[in-house]
């Protein structure tokens, strides 16, 4: 569930400063996954697809790099389906609801134990801009669990339309932040499997851990 703010300040996901709602609408809500750091991580690289993401078309790596404090640096670019509203069909070019490219850039610091990930596309801005931030830590209190915060900022610069692109986007952005969850879900459970594959029978028993309990829980939403 989620409630609306009147008067909120935000902070810019890039530069950190304090930003004004009036830039469009918002969004965050927090996530606890019972499951460890370490298993989150390995997920998250592995993804897609996953039956959750058909919205996904394409993902290319286009920079990695170690720095000198063991932190991993990433860049990737996916191509995602952008189907618009019918209304919107009416108005805009046919060519805006092709597809839209999100590039992703993210920091595994693993002395920290959080991933920290940027995304926004760099196509059909004028439209709709929409830029999030994604933090997965390790619970100091729970270490077999991991907290995951998510902010959103959604955008228009098109004059008389802005406030229901900005309305369409943010309900497809919580429709889409489902999915990413489900399939993070998906990717823990096909990595337990492939760790302890079926046994053929007549082979000798093997102590197996438990499946990773993937219950989670979400606390309220925010958005304005």
């Amino acid at each position: 569930m989620g409630h609306f703010q009147e008067n909120i300040q935000l902070k810019d996901p890039v530069k950190g400063i304090l930003c004004e709602k009036a830039m469009g609408r918002y969004f965050c809500n927090e996530n606890e996954l019972n499951s460890s750091w370490d298993h989150i991580l390995c997920a998250f690289w592995q993804r897609y697809p996953n039956p959750f993401s058909a919205h996904v078309l394409t993902e290319d790596v286009l920079f990695r790099e170690l720095t000198p404090d063991n932190c991993l640096l990433s860049r990737r670019l996916f191509t995602k389906t952008n189907l618009l509203p019918r209304w919107a069909e009416r108005v805009f070019p046919s060519h805006l609801n092709k597809s839209v490219f999100i590039v992703e850039d993210s920091v595994v610091d693993p002395e920290t134990h959080t991933l920290t990930t940027h995304t926004h596309n760099i196509n059909h801005t004028r439209f709709m801009t929409v830029v999030e931030r994604c933090v997965f830590q390790r619970d100091k209190e729970r270490p077999s669990w991991t907290l995951i915060s998510r902010e959103a900022w959604i955008s228009s610069g098109v004059f008389g339309l802005s406030r229901a692109i900005q309305k369409f986007g943010l309900s497809r952005f919580k429709s889409n932040q489902l999915k990413s969850m489900k399939g993070l879900v998906y990717a823990l459970s096909k990595l337990h499997t492939e760790s302890f594959p079926p046994r053929v029978h007549g082979d000798p028993p093997v102590q197996e851990s438990p499946p990773p309990n993937t219950a989670s829980t979400q606390k309220p939403q925010q958005y304005s």
